[in-house]
């Protein structure tokens, strides 16, 4: 599937962009907005863990701040496949329909595709959108 292939590719290029001093866990994300545009982030670590910022959120605030409000696919690369942490979850769901597919994938070829409803049933609230 070319997409994916080029969500994968561009979520693995800012993956090695990622700062991870603290967990040496670098992620990397690419999504694609409703428009077609891809937006990329990668994990972003301080010394004050809350200062932490996960690659999914960067890429959700670059496209924001890039004039988008949506988006459909949400790809995230890292050394094992992880999932999204509960908090990236619910930013998701203000900004993605429940059927938007997240993808999670490693250099090993190993990938998993499950849609944001799947993984956050019970959100605060999805997009409204939706």
């Amino acid at each position: 599937m070319p997409l994916e292939e080029d969500l994968r590719k561009k979520a693995f290029e800012a993956q090695s962009r990622a700062y991870a001093p603290y967990s040496h866990f670098p992620v990397g994300a690419c999504l694609l907005a409703e428009d077609g545009s891809f937006f990329t982030g990668c994990n972003v670590e301080n010394a004050s863990f809350g200062g932490t910022v996960c690659a999914e959120r960067v890429a959700i605030y670059h496209m924001v701040v890039g004039g988008g409000r949506r988006f459909s696919t949400l790809y995230v690369y890292s050394e094992s496949a992880s999932l999204p942490c509960g908090l990236c979850l619910q930013v998701m769901g203000e900004f993605a329909p429940r059927e938007a597919r997240v993808i999670t994938g490693d250099g090993t070829g190993s990938k998993r595709v499950i849609t944001l409803g799947e993984l956050l049933p019970v959100p605060f609230s999805f997009s409204k959108d939706t």
